[in-house]
């Protein structure tokens, strides 16, 4: 990704979910993707895909079962 791409989609993260915290990082050497934290906590990847001249991104994010909060 660039970094025009990753400024764009950590702009577009931001307003949607209403939280500056977001940050888009590159990843060097660049393989498509981008580190997505919120904070300083890692939270998921960013991956670009080019199909037929169209590109889109897919946000990735990991829950991991202990980091749920309990039932109640």
């Amino acid at each position: 990704m660039t970094r025009t791409e990753t400024l764009r989609v950590q702009r577009y993260l931001r307003e949607k979910f209403g939280n500056e915290d977001f940050v888009v990082k590159e990843r060097r050497p660049s393989d498509g993707t981008a580190e997505v934290m919120l904070g300083d906590e890692f939270i998921g990847v960013v991956y670009r895909d080019e199909d037929e001249g169209e590109v889109s991104f897919a946000f990735h994010m990991t829950i991991l079962d202990m980091d749920l909060p309990p039932t109640s």
